[in-house]
C-alpha cells in the first residue's frame, strides 16, 4: 500500500511516540522527511536522527528530547500544508508559532528549513508544520 502523505505519518509517528515517552521512532525515510528531522534537531526538539539503509526505501530512527521532569520537548506538532491543500506563503508573511517560542518548519527552494532561516534568507515557501 503506497502511503499518500509521509509527512502527516512522520508527525503522527512523533506525537504518538512522545505521549507514551518512548526514547526513539522509527520513520520510513524519504528527502522530506530527512529535512524535517534536520530541522527539529537543529532547533532543539529532537535529541539525533539517522538514516538506515535496508534494501527498500530506508528508514529514519529519531531520538526524541525529554526534560529533567520527563516531559517531552514538543508539546504539538501540527501539519499545516496537506496534499489536498497546499499552503504557502512569501517570507513576511510567515507565522508566528507562540509568539516566537515556537517554529514553523518550510520547503523552500533551498531546502527545509525553519521560519527563522526562512528571516534570514529572506525566503519563503510551503508552510509544512508547526512545533511548539
Amino acid at each position: 500500500m503506497s502511503m499518500s502523505d509521509p509527512i502527516a505519518d512522520m508527525l503522527t509517528r512523533i506525537r504518538n511516540a512522545s505521549r507514551i515517552n518512548r526514547s526513539e521512532v522509527v520513520i520510513k525515510a524519504s528527502n522530506i522527511c530527512e529535512g524535517i528531522a534536520a530541522v527539529l534537531k537543529k532547533e532543539g526538539y529532537i535529541e539525533d536522527c539517522d538514516r538506515i539503509d535496508d534494501s527498500r526505501q530506508g528508514i529514519l530512527r529519531v531520538a526524541l528530547k525529554y526534560d529533567r521532569n520527563g516531559q517531552s520537548i514538543i508539546n504539538e506538532i501540527k501539519r499545516i500544508s496537506k496534499p489536498g491543500c497546499r499552503i504557502y506563503s512569501s517570507v513576511d508573511k510567515l507565522p508566528h508559532v507562540l509568539g516566537g517560542m515556537g517554529i514553523v518548519v518550510v520547503s523552500t527552494s533551498r531546502g527545509v528549513m525553519s521560519d527563522r532561516s526562512c528571516r534570514e534568507t529572506k525566503v519563503g515557501g510551503e508552510i509544512l508544520c508547526t512545533v511548539s
